[in-house]
């Protein structure tokens, strides 16, 4: 099955509908889907429901469809960084469905192995506990949370062969593998496609039977606050 296609928007064709849940990978703007959200702003598609760390900047990531007014709840662990997103959060013009870091990672990686559901410390005796079920293993108390099953996930790798195999260039990794399991379908961009066979098997980061379209582009690689030393 041919994977490869020519621009993001090609590689999104057919996959994108009204009230969808998209997981993204990403962290702050460090290995976020770029194209592919731009692509998907450009569809115009509403209502939509993303899972990421966090939702970029005002003017980058999914910051863009948050001003475009697309989204209609995100779960996330962090909020900073972007002021639209506040605004819509604090206006009840957004949902939000706050996730500890490490739980939203594992929701996602739990999805992509098909489990359900597990047991976590994180989150008991705060307002994330708050309405799931709670269990005591060994004198513990544990809640449960749920796999995070999603319609389409979308990721950014560094390099990608032609059956879909990625590898990610240092911290770009973070969200992006269990992002790229959880989905039903999963397009990911990379900046570099090669041939078949040439990627060394102990260096690839994330197996190609989990991407199903690949698309190759440029990459703006904004730095989300740039700190310099006074001269």
């Amino acid at each position: 099955m041919k994977k490869i296609y020519p621009t993001a928007a090609a590689a999104l064709d057919g996959l994108l509908k009204e009230g969808m849940l998209i997981a993204a990978g990403g962290f702050g703007l460090c290995g976020i889907p770029e194209l592919l959200l731009y692509a998907i702003k450009e569809a115009g598609t509403k209502n939509l429901t993303f899972a990421s760390n966090n939702a970029g900047v005002d003017d980058f990531g999914i910051g863009i469809l948050l001003q475009s007014k697309q989204v209609k709840k995100m779960i996330s662990s962090y909020v900073g960084e972007n002021a639209e997103f506040m605004r819509q959060y604090l206006s009840g013009e957004l949902e939000l469905e706050f996730n500890p870091q490490g739980t939203l990672a594992e929701r996602m990686r739990a999805a992509g192995s098909g489990i359900p559901g597990f047991y976590t410390k994180t989150g008991v005796g705060t307002v994330i506990a708050e309405g799931k079920e709670h269990k005591d293993f060994n004198g513990e108390t544990y809640i449960l949370e749920q796999g995070l099953f999603a319609d389409l996930s979308i990721v950014k790798a560094w390099k990608a062969d032609e059956t879909g195999n990625l590898i990610f260039r240092k911290t770009a990794r973070n969200f992006n593998p269990p992002a790229a399991m959880c989905g039903k379908i999963c397009v990911a961009e990379v900046e570099e496609i090669v041939p078949t066979g040439s990627l060394d098997p102990d260096h690839v980061h994330l197996a190609g039977i989990y991407v199903h379209r690949i698309v190759q582009g440029q990459h703006e690689k904004r730095i989300e606050q740039r700190t310099v030393r006074e001269a």
